[in-house]
């Protein structure tokens, strides 16, 4: 159970207990722990992986402290600094020494003055070498704290950019499908290959309502009767 990505986390169970501010073992977040964590603050959803485990750690520790709103903007904060190139290039380098690294990531949050839930996470990704994972703890912060606010993405694809009056009656159809509670989150790209109409993804709902969808089935059709 201490290889693999997840090795890190049960090697080192005070680092990780600093991160979630938690006075238990590590292993005990894995899913295969005999008894259940009682002092974890569960997240809304459940996020899996390794990116999985560390950002529900950090969700944990971050409700603790009453923190989130802050700890998620300085998680964006902190991605926008390790895409910086002076940064990444000794971060991000395989070759670059962990003590290297937690030396660089210290003093660029320093400057920040970031909270220390924050600071302790990274100072983790960087003494295990995991830095690179960090877009992916970002990624599942992100949707940790959107189920916190209730929210429920909707991705619409177009060819053309809808226009005003267009989204307003897209956003008043599609809240049609919320529960009570629950608040949209839209999302609308273009892609000029769908040809007409729309691709919508609403939670775990997908409707492709594309007029080049509607030509695939066409000829698929047509070939099935040839």
């Amino acid at each position: 159970a201490g290889s693999g990505r997840g090795g890190d986390l049960e090697r080192r169970p005070e680092k990780m207990a600093a991160v979630a501010g938690l006075g238990v073992k590590v292993r005990q977040l894995s899913t295969s722990a005999a008894r259940p964590v009682s002092r974890l603050v569960k997240p809304p959803i459940q996020v899996y992986g390794l990116e999985g485990r560390y950002a529900t750690a950090l969700y944990s520790a971050a409700t603790k402290q009453k923190k989130l709103e802050q700890v998620e903007k300085e998680l964006g904060r902190v991605w926008t600094l390790l895409k910086d190139p002076k940064l990444s290039n000794v971060v991000m380098n395989p070759h670059t020494k962990s003590t290297v690294k937690q030396k660089a990531v210290n003093d660029a949050l320093a400057k920040e003055k970031m909270s220390t839930v924050t600071v302790n996470l990274m100072n983790l990704l960087a003494e295990n070498g995991r830095l690179r994972y960090t877009p992916g703890i970002i990624s599942a912060f992100g949707k940790i704290m959107s189920a916190f606010r209730g929210e429920v993405l909707c991705t619409v694809t177009t060819a053309q950019p809808l226009d005003d009056a267009s989204l307003t009656e897209l956003k008043s159809a599609l809240n049609g499908f919320l529960a009570k509670g629950e608040v949209l989150k839209l999302e609308t790209k273009t892609d000029p290959s769908v040809l007409g109409g729309m691709i919508v993804n609403i939670g775990e709902k997908y409707v492709d309502m594309s007029t080049r969808s509607k030509i695939q089935k066409l000829t698929k059709i047509m070939r099935e009767t040839v």
